[in-house]
């Protein structure tokens, strides 16, 4: 009876064996056949691939920024002198002009330090006429030596002292007036007015943190961009000097959020000449003339800055492959084997194409698609209507 198990349990082990060797057999013709895997995953001969003709030309790049909207101006208007808002003359939203009145707070205590002031200078006038008579007085006396040296020094300190009185009083009214005409708060610049957190009764100061409100001087936009110092040290290639550069520099569009174009071109007009050391960047300011006002301080957009790029090499992005910050197309020789090539991209690029600085030459085959079923040295077929002769101009950018 042992024996007889034994001999069941060994025929069963037998065909399990064998059905493994089967599957594993099948699984191992699959995967030679396959595409699936990343790029060095197969063997042997693969599909068809799409492939494209390396050349050169004069290749059109835009370079996208996201962009923060200032005004030429934005004032924070602040209270110089403390008390209640009695008057709101503007409201939100509101276009004024230099000089015009925004705010008025309370006058009643300023006008009476005025008033005080006004005062204070003439009794010091007073005491000066009568500090006066007596040194003329005593100035006669001594002439007839009537009195002495030290009545008549006494008598001109006297007349010194009132009028030092006289200047300190004046000095204080013109302050008085000064603090008078604070309590009239106007727009220092032609803008537009911002929110206003605070009311008619509301109780103000200098020392307060938040701003009455904000003028904004809209007529000229500012659009601030940040730049590495990788791009940086490209727009300076273009002269001698970073200002050099700004003087060739084309004109540039702004993209709105709702991704239409900005019809006014601007121009870039200052680049920092500090390097952020936390960012790694330097802020680039961009000048748009906004003469309809449609542009708000505060809003955001896209600058976009157009690039030239002489015997530029053009490819695909989908030709790329990219391992450990490395970039890597695949060429293609004339036994039409594939090789891994490495590559130089610079940082302009569409969004659909880049722009290799070196490891491609005019000439060159390289695969175009399908890099993640393709390995170094496979032998591949050209896909039908692509030809080694045959040329691409991917995405239109090149001319």
């Amino acid at each position: 009876m042992t024996s007889f198990r034994t001999k069941l349990n060994l025929a069963v082990l037998s065909t399990q064996m064998a059905a493994v060797l089967f599957l594993a057999s099948g699984c191992a013709g699959k995967a030679g056949k396959g595409q699936v895997g990343g790029p060095g995953a197969n063997n042997g001969q693969v599909g068809e691939y799409p492939v494209m003709t390396v050349t050169t030309s004069s290749v059109h790049v835009e370079d996208r920024y996201p962009a923060t909207l200032k005004g030429k101006l934005d004032v924070e208007i602040r209270p110089q002198v403390s008390g209640q808002i009695v008057r709101l003359a503007v409201d939100e939203g509101a276009r004024v002009r230099r000089g015009q009145t925004l705010f008025v707070i309370d006058q009643v205590q300023f006008q009476e330090q005025v008033n005080a002031a006004r005062a204070a200078v003439r009794v010091a006038e007073t005491s000066v006429a009568t500090a006066q008579l007596t040194v003329d007085n005593n100035r006669l006396l001594a002439d007839k030596n009537v009195i002495g040296a030290y009545a008549m020094q006494t008598s001109e300190n006297a007349l010194a002292t009132a009028q030092a009185q006289l200047a300190q009083a004046k000095a204080q009214l013109v302050s008085a007036q000064k603090n008078l005409s604070f309590t009239n708060i106007s727009s220092p610049t032609d803008g537009i007015v911002g929110s206003i957190p605070f009311r008619v009764g509301s109780l103000v100061s200098p020392s307060m943190v938040q701003p009455l409100t904000t003028v904004s001087d809209i007529s000229e936009m500012y659009a601030y961009i940040s730049l590495t110092e990788r791009q940086l040290l490209a727009f300076s290639h273009n002269g001698s000097s970073v200002n050099e550069a700004i003087g060739k520099m084309p004109p540039v569009s702004l993209e709105l959020l709702d991704g239409s174009l900005y019809p006014e071109k601007g121009t870039v007009s200052t680049i920092s000449g500090v390097i952020n050391p936390t960012t790694g960047s330097v802020d680039v300011r961009v000048l748009f003339q906004n003469p309809a006002g449609t542009l708000l301080s505060g809003s955001s957009g896209t600058v976009i800055i157009p690039t030239v790029i002489e015997n530029g090499i053009l490819i695909p992005q989908s030709a790329v492959y990219q391992i450990q910050e490395r970039s890597f197309v695949y060429t293609v020789d004339a036994s039409n084997v594939a090789h891994s090539v490495e590559v130089t991209i610079t940082d302009a690029n569409d969004g659909k194409n880049y722009v290799v600085s070196s490891g491609l030459k005019a000439g060159d085959i390289i695969v175009t698609d399908g890099l993640i079923t393709l390995r170094d040295g496979a032998t591949i077929s050209i896909a039908k209507g692509e030809g080694k002769n045959a040329t691409s101009t991917p995405a239109a950018t090149a001319e």
